[in-house]
């Protein structure tokens, strides 16, 4: 199963992970794609619930292009098209160069640290 994990962390946490990851990689392990955010707001203000739908929904729906997710998902295009452009730069959503759109992981995994590692 091909998954990523959005994870927030505080920026001193955020290295060690880079460190570690950087580890892995140079001992041949398998890494888990990662996307990170400092705050829960920059994790909502990226991923709403709308954009986390639209994902889904891609996933369920692949090789729609825009026009056709804003048909599926009974919403406005421009929307969508902002939503997808977004999607596309943090790496959730790909766009062929027909426009075709893929959910290039089977799972996303939401983790948040809410208090300091003792």
């Amino acid at each position: 199963m091909n998954r990523i994990e959005i994870v927030v962390m505080r920026p001193y946490a955020a290295l060690d992970a880079f460190a570690e990851t950087w580890r892995k990689a140079e001992a041949g392990e398998q890494i888990t794609p990662q996307l990170v955010f400092g705050s829960l707001r920059e994790l909502f203000s990226a991923i709403t619930e709308k954009r986390l739908e639209l994902v889904c929904y891609v996933a369920a729906h692949e090789g729609l292009n825009i026009q056709q997710l804003a048909q599926g998902l009974r919403r406005d295009y421009q929307n969508v098209f902002t939503d997808v452009k977004e999607l596309v730069e943090i790496g959730l959503l790909e766009r062929s160069k027909q426009g075709q759109l893929t959910a290039p992981f089977d799972e996303i995994v939401i983790r948040a640290e809410i208090r300091d590692a003792a």
